[in-house]
């Protein structure tokens, strides 16, 4: 009697313990989302999604980044790991590697393979260049991997970094249409990925085409249909609905997928069936799916912010959604899954939009800024000493400074100088001054905090805000400007209070808040400040 009363007492001690956490806990990343397209497409969305998320869980209206550059993998490292790059060292999407004169991309690593046959280039990643762990990674070793890590997106980055180092598996998307991943996760994909592969389910939708979800009156939120900011749809199809996209397909193959909302639509699909098949949150250990919807980005660079394009993405993925946490109250339960939704930046409106409304701003060809670098250098100095200008860092030419008897704090003030004088600069940084930050200056502080000192430039370069480097249609991102930085913040479903804060925060605070939320480790980069109006007692 004595051992079946010990028995039971410690059955009920670890089903205590397993009630302290979610069964799953779900990262909704949204590429390319701006907090103002929750108020400005608001009257459009469905009652399922996300006004569920805002109006049943809890809103911050003033989430926002904290350094430079606001590119994607920045934005997926800062979230998960819950610090910047200076410190996570994932300083762009891909960056200038001095001592190879190379550039490298993100998740590249040359000690692992693709796991499926003709992805080769595509298929050698990882999180190798992570150099902090990530909220996934403590959840890993919280339970002592019992709980599973699964991270999802169509873009390589959006699932490998915020699936972190120990992740079961993270899958992306070929240019052919199939999810793949590398020998970092395991040997041999899972059936159910080579079986969702070969159904190409993607062909359902280039078949349909893309018209517009509602009728056009309900766009009144956009600028009218085929206007001057807008770019082609795969350089074929001039941007008018309804799209045949079965001609681009012709031409590009599924690649045109990515820059529509189908996009989302069939990595939503993965993540239904990633969910049945790897059982997540079937059991008392917590599980966590990271998932990247990436499709907005692409639509949002082709087509700009003022787009019909753009708000019916949104239209859809708020039923995207709707679908998918209706799927989740049903596998998982309503009261067993935790879920946040954010984003990997915003973005700016088009320089052309602005100037053609009076606002002194314009385009600004990047090969311009190199260009002038490189005759200024060679007006100077009669030689070039600009080795890279790339993600607003200016990589200087150490060696051959040394080597002309030049003092580099002295090449590095001419520069300076130099930039400022150009109306699209607003500041200009040597690396002494961001390395010397005081913490006084504004736009230091985002430079600061996005500095390695070891992958960065010899001076960074901060522009006006409006003015945008190479776009004449659609957009881009990657300032501190409020337009780059202001994101949505939802927290939804376990233990998380009905409300809304406009109260300034940063998304460094996400990593930390969830891991006080589980009881578990803040990665080992954090500052561990928390979202406090998370933790109000009901």
């Amino acid at each position: 009697m004595r051992k079946i009363i010990l028995l039971l007492v410690c059955v009920f001690a670890i089903q205590s313990q397993a009630q302290q956490r979610p069964k799953l806990v779900v990262g909704i990343v949204v590429d390319q989302m701006k907090m103002e397209y929750l108020y400005r497409f608001s009257d459009d969305f469905s009652a399922n999604g996300f006004k569920r998320l805002m109006e049943d869980g809890f809103t911050f209206n003033n989430m926002n980044y904290n350094y430079v550059p606001t590119f994607t993998a920045p934005g997926h490292a800062s979230i998960y790991t819950g610090t910047t790059p200076a410190t996570h060292g994932i300083i762009g999407n891909d960056w200038y590697i001095r001592s190879i004169g190379k550039s490298m991309y993100c998740t590249d690593d040359a000690g692992v393979k693709t796991l499926v046959e003709g992805a080769e280039k595509e298929g050698a990643m990882s999180p190798k260049n992570l150099l902090s762990t990530t909220i996934t990674d403590e959840l890993r070793m919280a339970t002592n991997f019992k709980g599973k890590v699964i991270g999802l997106s169509i873009k390589d980055r959006g699932a490998i970094l915020p699936a972190g180092h120990f992740a079961n598996w993270a899958f992306w998307c070929t240019k052919s249409g199939a999810f793949i991943s590398s020998t970092f996760y395991g040997d041999k994909m899972p059936d159910w990925v080579t079986q969702f592969n070969a159904e190409k389910n993607y062909m359902k939708y280039i078949d349909k085409g893309w018209s517009l979800l509602k009728p056009v009156e309900t766009y009144n939120e956009s600028l009218p249909d085929n206007n001057p900011y807008e770019g082609n749809l795969g350089k074929i199809l001039p941007p008018v609905f309804p799209y045949d996209l079965s001609k681009v397909y012709k031409e590009s193959g599924m690649e045109v997928l990515k820059s529509t909302p189908f996009g989302n639509d069939f990595l939503a699909e993965l993540a239904i069936r990633a969910i049945d098949k790897e059982e997540l949150g079937k059991d008392n250990i917590t599980d966590f799916l990271a998932v990247s919807f990436s499709s907005t980005d692409y639509v949002g660079h082709n087509f700009g912010p003022r787009s019909m394009e753009v708000q019916d993405t949104y239209l859809r993925l708020d039923l995207t959604i709707a679908a998918f946490l209706e799927n989740l109250d049903k596998t998982v339960g309503k009261d067993n899954y935790l879920v946040f939704l954010t984003a990997d930046h915003a973005v700016a409106e088009n320089p052309i939009y602005l100037k053609d409304r009076k606002y002194n701003v314009t385009n600004i060809p990047s090969k311009e800024i190199f260009n002038s670098l490189n005759k200024f250098s060679t007006d100077t100095f009669g030689v070039n000493l600009v080795s890279n200008y790339s993600n607003f860092n200016v990589f200087l030419n150490r060696e051959l400074i040394k080597e002309k008897g030049l003092e580099l704090p002295k090449v590095k003030q001419s520069f300076k100088d130099f930039l400022m004088t150009q109306d699209y600069i607003k500041r200009v940084y040597t690396q002494e001054e961001i390395l010397g930050a005081t913490g006084q200056d504004y736009y230091l502080n985002f430079i600061f905090k996005g500095y390695d000192v070891k992958q960065s430039g010899d001076l960074v370069v901060l522009q006006g805000a409006g003015y945008l480097e190479s776009i004449e249609t659609g957009t881009t991102h990657g300032t501190p400007n409020s337009y780059d930085t202001n994101v949505p913040l939802l927290f939804y479903g376990w233990h998380v209070p009905k409300g809304e804060s406009n109260k300034k925060e940063y998304i460094t605070e996400i990593a930390p808040t969830l891991s006080k939320m589980l009881k578990i480790t803040t990665p080992n980069g954090s500052e561990a400040e928390v979202l406090e109006e998370l933790f109000v007692k009901k």
